[in-house]
């Protein structure tokens, strides 16, 4: 089935028209406990129950889902019988749910799909309904699970983890508390950013990424200050829509090879720790990007591409995000080392436009101390 997107204020209902058209009948929704807990998942409820599809929830997901909970939720769609997917939330419940669908029609243990293209068949259906705008993940072909075993992040690539149909409804957003809009809403800052100076970037994703950064800058804080802002976190959803498609094409780079380390070593959330290495590693690739950091800035209506770098710090101080490392729960100095070399292994970083050496990626670490 090609993939649908569907965006804008009230859109949820419209999937009603596709579930006409199709032949499923029971789902697994994957979701996590707060959205079942504060009842915004009941509008999803809402329209299942009108179109007479039975559905079974798993809302065991962590911010960030591991092996063990794919593996649970793998078994409650075997026993169930369920015959699609719907993921509600963010990035962690749409990546558990890539997960869970992927194992369904390949089989094995999802360790075998780390890295690029090892699926030989399409995942089982799954429809992404977003509910923060940053992470992509509804739109894209990326799954990222945790090894709680090796305290290590694993990022799987391949077009066959990409949902069928995406839903991006602002609606769905305002109850977003502040300081998880400002770290989605800057994980998509660090999409369009890090796409855009990919060596994999074209004018088609440049085109993307652009767009994106302006709406990111021109609503995030609005959304951040005022959750019911729907003006805003329209505005949002589009930002992180455009800057999925920036980087699903295009890749990504240092700041997310890091970020991983960081939160599968102390599982934090992902978006918060992309926001903070953002600005060290655009630093660092500043020699070889410093053309296309200027044209970005004049974008932003700034005279250098320094002074973009100096806007994302002030731009995490205004958001309430932390400037160091040591603020982030559990960092450890000595921990520099191992995150570095596990950073370097991961493909993510591959299209990063300047490649360094784990002394180099230990000195973007240190440079945030």
């Amino acid at each position: 089935m090609t993939p649908i997107s569907i965006l804008g204020i009230g859109c949820l209902e419209q999937i009603k028209n596709y579930f006409r058209s199709m032949s499923f009948r029971k789902a697994l929704i994957v979701t996590d406990r707060g959205l079942v807990d504060s009842g915004l998942i009941n509008k999803l409820f809402s329209v299942l129950e009108d179109e007479g599809i039975f559905y079974i929830i798993y809302k065991d997901v962590s911010p960030n889902p591991t092996v063990s909970q794919v593996e649970s939720g793998l078994k409650l769609l075997q026993d169930n019988g369920c015959d699609f997917l719907i993921s509600f939330g963010g990035g962690s419940p749409h990546d558990c749910a890539k997960a869970i669908a992927l194992l369904a029609t390949n089989g094995g243990e999802i360790r075998n799909y780390e890295g690029l293209n090892k699926l030989k068949k399409d995942s089982a259906p799954l429809i992404a309904i977003n509910t923060t705008a940053g992470t992509g993940s509804e739109v894209t072909r990326f799954c990222v699970i945790t090894d709680e075993e090796k305290h290590s992040k694993m990022t799987i690539n391949d077009w066959h983890t990409t949902p069928v149909i995406a839903v991006n409804d602002a609606e769905l957003m305002t109850g977003i508390p502040p300081g998880l809009t400002a770290a989605t809403g800057m994980d998509a800052l660090t999409h369009a950013l890090e796409a855009y100076v990919s060596t994999n970037a074209t004018p088609v994703t440049d085109c993307n990424a652009v767009k994106a950064v302006e709406l990111v800058f021109n609503n995030l804080c609005d959304a951040y200050n005022d959750g019911s802002n729907l003006k805003a976190r329209e505005g949002m959803v589009y930002a992180e829509f455009l800057a999925g498609m920036a980087f699903n094409n295009a890749g990504l780079g240092y700041v997310h090879a890091l970020a991983h380390q960081l939160g599968g070593f102390y599982d934090l959330p992902h978006g918060l720790c992309n926001a903070v290495l953002l600005p060290a590693v655009m630093q660092y690739n500043l020699p070889v990007v410093i053309e296309k950091y200027a044209e970005m800035a004049r974008v932003l209506g700034l005279d250098n591409a320094q002074l973009l770098i100096d806007k994302i710090r002030q731009f995490n101080k205004d958001l309430g995000i932390p400037s160091k490392l040591q603020d982030l729960r559990g960092f450890k100095v000595e921990d520099i080392p191992k995150l570095a070399e596990n950073a370097q292994k991961d493909f993510i970083g591959f299209t990063n436009p300047r490649q360094g050496s784990q002394e180099e990626l230990e000195g973007i670490l240190r440079s945030v101390l």
